[in-house]
């Protein structure tokens, strides 16, 4: 394989940068830059030149000899120091001395996928953890990174293998007397398998949100103070506030770090009948962001006022408490009281849904879980019909066998890979 070299840290001025060099060549690729011997394995102090011998800078160079290394290849990293016209000089002596190339968005990731280092969940897990905001996410991302799908694909698979292999036992021997009757450990293996992708598939929901960030949008009646509340809550002037009904004719949205969760705030047009066609689009808009949002605060004195319904989660606050005298369950974005409640409520609310959140993150496993148990189901079925169906039963199974392989892209995933590397940086 080629010999690859990127900036593995952040573009930019910075006290260190981080230069990743994988590949049969990346030792020697370094040591061509330095003018002398690197360990296999280790670390020291060098200086960099280029092939006119002029000084570039002063690097600790990091030797690590694969298979022990993040890509399964001999690695060399030069930690040197981050200004852009360091960095430029290295990169382009590693152009001119070692025949080597700059890598592809995220090549070091797929080396390490195809060199046994990671698999593809693990490898959507590293590129979570890499856009984690929040420390819901960076939890969430971790669990992926350390492998925790790829164990439980892995658990089910061989409980499938189990299961196929009894079946097929018993069509071997369809001709003789088989002594055990294997049905019941076959179907309590089935059961179990069904019963962890059900569970699982419940959980992808919640967990896409996590990774992707909940909705809260804010609801209610023209001029109630619902901007100023955003305003308020995102520590900005976000949205036009005015005393003028009908202001806001568009959603704003305001994300935001909200106990550790992604949440993006969403101010909504008023909702009132009008004859104003613009701001009849941002009401009909409005309706079709409440309606898909995790949670609708409702700013408004009374919910027979709107003709949305409120659902589940859903809190209601009365509008403009510095303005009034009954003060119970209301709300003043103006002057902010009410407002640590209200932040408490949202987090309570969202914090009991993630503790149902899955390992599985995205619509491909979703979609992977799925055919593995839709594969199950039949299967389930056709081994009711007796032993004479055993072999359309353990070509179900192989199909969810196949399907659990997927997740973790063992199989049928080649489609999927350049687009997902190619949401990686260079270094990666």
């Amino acid at each position: 394989m080629d010999t690859i070299f990127a900036l593995a840290s952040a573009q930019g001025k910075a006290g260190v940068a981080v230069i990743r060099i994988s590949g049969p060549a990346a030792h020697k690729a370094a040591s061509e830059l330095c003018r002398s011997e690197l360990p296999e394995r280790g670390m020291c102090l060098k200086i960099l030149r280029n092939t006119q011998g002029q000084v570039l800078d002063q690097a600790l160079i990091l030797t690590f000899q694969g298979p022990a290394s993040f890509t399964g290849e001999d690695i060399a990293e030069l930690q040197i120091h981050g200004s852009s016209a360091v960095i430029t000089s290295v990169l382009q002596a590693l152009s001119d001395v070692t025949g080597a190339r700059l890598a592809n968005p995220g090549e070091f990731t797929r080396r390490a996928m195809e060199n046994g280092k990671m698999n593809l969940a693990q490898v959507e897990g590293l590129a979570d953890l890499i856009d984690a905001e929040t420390e819901a996410q960076r939890h969430q991302a971790q669990k992926l990174l350390e492998g925790a799908l790829g164990d439980a694909a892995e658990r089910w698979r061989l409980k499938l293998i189990r299961a196929a292999a009894l079946i097929e036992a018993t069509i071997d021997f369809a001709d003789e007397d088989v002594p055990v009757d294997v049905t019941p450990e076959v179907n309590a293996l089935l059961a179990s398998v069904c019963n962890d992708l059900d569970r699982e598939l419940t959980g992808v929901v919640i967990a896409e949100r996590i990774r992707n960030g909940f909705e809260v949008a804010i609801v209610g009646p023209p001029n109630v103070g619902k901007s100023t509340l955003l305003n308020t809550l995102a520590g900005r002037e976000a949205a036009i506030t005015s005393e003028f009904e009908g202001t806001t004719r568009d959603v704003i949205e305001v994300r935001m770090d909200l106990a550790g969760l992604p949440v993006t705030l969403l101010d909504t047009a008023g909702i009132r009948e009008t004859s104003d066609f613009v701001e009849g689009k941002g009401i009909d808009l409005a309706r079709v962001r409440a309606e898909k949002a995790d949670i609708r605060v409702f700013l408004v004195e009374d919910m027979g006022d709107l003709d949305i319904v409120k659902r589940n989660g859903d809190i209601h606050v009365r509008p403009k408490l510095d303005t009034r005298l009954d003060r119970h369950g209301a709300i003043s974005g103006l002057t902010g009281e009410g407002v640590d409640e209200l932040v408490a409520s949202i987090a309570s609310e969202l914090t009991r849904r993630t503790g149902s959140a899955g390992i599985a993150t995205r619509e491909r496993h979703r979609n992977a879980m799925r055919d593995a148990l839709d594969g199950l189901n039949a299967g389930r079925l056709v081994l009711e019909n007796g032993p004479e169906f055993y072999d359309v039963a353990a070509e179900e199974l192989r199909s969810a066998i196949r399907a659990l392989e997927s997740l973790v892209g063992r199989v049928d995933v080649e489609n999927l890979l350049d687009e997902i590397f190619s949401s990686f940086c260079l270094g990666k």
